[in-house]
């Protein structure tokens, strides 16, 4: 049972979400919270593995929410905000937020997204998502100007070396914003095959979720 949190400062908005998770046999509402600061003091006091956050709140916004949430691993974070912009995207990203999901989405989506980022994976938009996956490679923002190469990381190396020839692949294809299914097509492999090597590669480079595997990739230099 996946267990979610919703904050929300909009009661209506929280009861939508509520009966869109509620009617899934594998996710269970525990939690509701109307600020960033409930929200937070919810996701300690209780069991909760996914938290689904509205970023402009009273009291505590849903970034700084998140960086709490995360920082304490009480939760994993989905954004779901009605604003689509670039600035809230990266925020996000950056406080440790494992997706990000505007609040026009189809309710499919967000239950997907619940079920995504409990099992550890992340919502990778392949469009304004990765222009920002890449600027926090750089550790910079979107509207900094290109940094200078850095010098080799030694560590960063060995991972690299540490990956099979079929691990940099699936991390290249990941990195492109491609599904599981979508990388087991590209490569004729079966779906659990290729659900290993992620798997494997989240384990080899250290990484939450697949926006830091993302990441890695670009600061290794292995995305395309």
């Amino acid at each position: 049972m996946i267990r979610v949190l919703l904050a929300d400062d909009h009661a209506l908005v929280r009861s939508g979400f509520a009966m869109v998770l509620s009617v899934e046999d594998d996710i269970e509402v525990v939690a509701q919270a109307a600020d960033g600061a409930a929200a937070v003091a919810a996701a300690r006091d209780g069991a909760v593995d996914v938290a689904l956050l509205d970023v402009q709140m009273p009291v505590m916004d849903g970034i700084e929410a998140t960086r709490r949430i995360v920082g304490t691993g009480c939760a994993k974070v989905v954004i779901v905000t009605t604003f689509d912009r670039e600035d809230y995207l990266f925020d996000a990203l950056a406080a440790g937020a494992s997706g990000f999901l505007l609040k026009n989405a189809d309710p499919d989506d967000l239950v997907e997204a619940v079920r995504a980022v409990a099992g550890g994976h992340a919502l990778l938009a392949p469009e304004a998502t990765l222009r920002v996956i890449r600027a926090l490679a750089a550790d910079v923002s979107p509207a900094a100007p290109e940094p200078a190469p850095a010098p080799p990381d030694p560590a960063q190396q060995r991972i690299v070396a540490s990956l099979t020839e079929r691990e940099h692949e699936v991390l290249r294809l990941v990195s492109e914003g491609l599904s599981n299914a979508e990388i087991a097509q590209r490569l004729f492999l079966g779906p659990a095959t290729v659900k290993t090597h992620v798997s494997n590669i989240l384990a080899k480079t250290g990484s939450r979720d697949r926006v830091q595997a993302v990441v890695f990739a670009h600061r290794a230099g292995l995305a395309g």
